[in-house]
């Protein structure tokens, strides 16, 4: 019998997102793809330092050891590198003792088309145009902000902590679209006149869902392996139609910040967030210094600054 890839979670990850290749990636931006393979190739047998994602990535893995005889994740990497190219990546997941046993290694072409049939709940790439398209087919992805990334943490991570903006991430543009044309004024006017109307799904609705799924097996919050966390840019009073949206999905967060213009960055280092989703540079930047952070893209054609 097939092996069923729709139980557990399953996350999709580059292997730029997963290790570090920046110098790698720099050999193909300056030097061109030969150039690259010959690089790869010639340290096939060296070990690829340990990259942004890698932490989260391995606490993610470690969830398989709560339950026994059943898999609560799957990672599978996906590479826009060739097999051959590819074998030193391979060995390091080998070499640090990470359980992925499944790979799509496509030569350079898109790896969007493969993440429905690996049944995907979270794609990361470092590659925008990857995450682009995920997005663009309703796939909850984001573009690892991998430059400076701040260290490993020195101790095992034994409580995932995941972070989300709202409107964009978890929610729909559509606030963002008014606050954006109408001013602050207009959207508070906007939200307080809907708080009873659910916002729309974002591209981590669903995420967001499974993750609460997972939560449910460890009924005391505290000791649960993951804690999530809404952190907006939200103020009161517009936190009630964001809270009565994640109590109509019958989903929790754990901890929720409305921000009202006050800086993510010092939030999320108090938080301890191992990584957090932002639709905004202007966030997502600042934050990378204390923590791993990736960039939503709107789906194309729907960022609220163009309309």
């Amino acid at each position: 019998m097939a092996y069923d890839l729709t139980q557990p979670l399953v996350i999709g990850i580059s292997s730029r997102a997963l290790f570090d290749l920046e110098v790698e990636n720099h050999i193909y931006e300056e030097r061109g793809l030969d150039a690259y393979v010959q690089y790869q190739m010639d340290n096939e047998n060296t070990v690829l330092k340990k990259g942004v994602a890698f932490p989260l990535i391995r606490a993610f893995l470690r969830l398989n050891e709560l339950v026994p005889d059943k898999r609560l994740v799957e990672v599978i990497i996906m590479s826009r590198n060739s097999p051959d190219t590819s074998l030193r990546i391979l060995h390091s997941i080998e070499h640090y003792g990470l359980d992925i046993s499944r790979a799509a290694l496509t030569s350079g072409a898109p790896v969007s088309p493969y993440l429905k049939a690996f049944r995907t709940d979270l794609f990361l790439s470092a590659y925008r145009p990857d995450v682009q398209d995920a997005i663009n087919a309703g796939f909850a992805a984001g573009m690892l902000l991998t430059e400076g990334h701040p260290a490993e943490p020195a101790e095992e991570i034994d409580q995932i902590r995941i972070a989300f903006d709202g409107d964009a991430v978890l929610f729909g543009a559509e606030a963002e679209r008014i606050f954006r044309h109408d001013g602050i004024e207009a959207f508070q006017t906007y939200e307080r006149e809907h708080a009873n109307v659910p916002l729309s799904k974002g591209p981590f609705a669903n995420f967001l869902m499974t993750l609460s799924n997972l939560q449910t097996m460890f009924p005391e919050s505290e000791k649960a392996p993951i804690r999530t966390a809404l952190v907006t840019s939200r103020s009161i009073p517009a936190h009630e139609r964001a809270i009565k949206t994640l109590r109509y999905w019958h989903v929790r967060v754990d901890e929720a910040f409305f921000l009202g213009g006050v800086r993510k960055k010092e939030i999320l280092e108090q938080f301890g967030a191992h990584i957090f989703f932002d639709d905004q540079h202007v966030h997502a930047d600042p934050a990378s210094e204390v923590a791993p952070a990736a960039i939503v893209p709107y789906r194309t054609g729907d960022d609220p600054a163009n309309g």
